[in-house]
């Protein structure tokens, strides 16, 4: 186990980052390990910027990650998947969302949605995986699934068995909802293989 795992999780209000990172925090929790988290909503609302940030291991002392320290970064949308590269080790790995969704930002100032964005990605960090979660969230039942695709995608960079990540969806998820996020799972899961 390494000391500490930090990750970086971002998107926009709405796209359930947050239950992400109660996954994350709970496998950690399974398996027995200290679990810090934070988070940071830019606006507490659909389409406003959210980052959350998990960190754990044998003894975590703080939720917050520096610039530098984060071993992955799970983004949501290129865009805020972008603006946290900086934060990533230089060893660091971004799995992430290629498909745009017009931000609050982009939204307010009536600008076209910047290009490049999937190049600055590539460009910054060693191990890219992007995808169009989107897509898979839509072929498992429901585009709300694509923070289970992430988290499927991702599972093979976590320093967590998947039993102890299938127990804390189990436990975290709404149960109405359980089955078809239990789908979007296994569908990312074997996009990140």
């Amino acid at each position: 186990m390494v000391n500490v795992f930090n990750i970086l999780i971002s998107g926009v209000g709405g796209q359930g980052v947050l239950l992400t990172s109660k996954v994350i925090a709970e496998a950690a929790l399974l398996a027995g390990l200290d679990v810090k988290q934070s988070e940071v909503h830019g606006m507490a609302q659909r389409g406003g910027s959210v980052l959350s940030q998990v960190r754990f291991g044998d003894k975590v002392f703080s939720p917050i990650i520096t610039e530098g320290e984060a071993d992955l970064l799970i983004g949501f949308e290129p865009l805020e998947t972008a603006r946290y590269l900086h934060f990533l080790k230089d060893d660091g790995v971004v799995i992430y969302n290629t498909r745009p969704i017009g931000t609050i930002g982009v939204s307010i100032a009536a600008e076209k949605y910047p290009s490049g964005v999937n190049d600055v990605i590539k460009d910054r960090a060693k191990t890219v995986l992007p995808f169009d979660g989107t897509q898979l969230a839509v072929a498992a039942g429901d585009k709300r699934t694509l923070n289970l695709v992430l988290l499927g995608a991702a599972l093979s960079h976590l320093p967590l068995k998947e039993a102890f990540v299938l127990d804390a969806i189990v436990n975290t998820v709404p149960k109405k909802v359980l089955e078809i996020n239990q789908k979007a799972f296994a569908a990312g899961r074997a996009q990140g293989k």
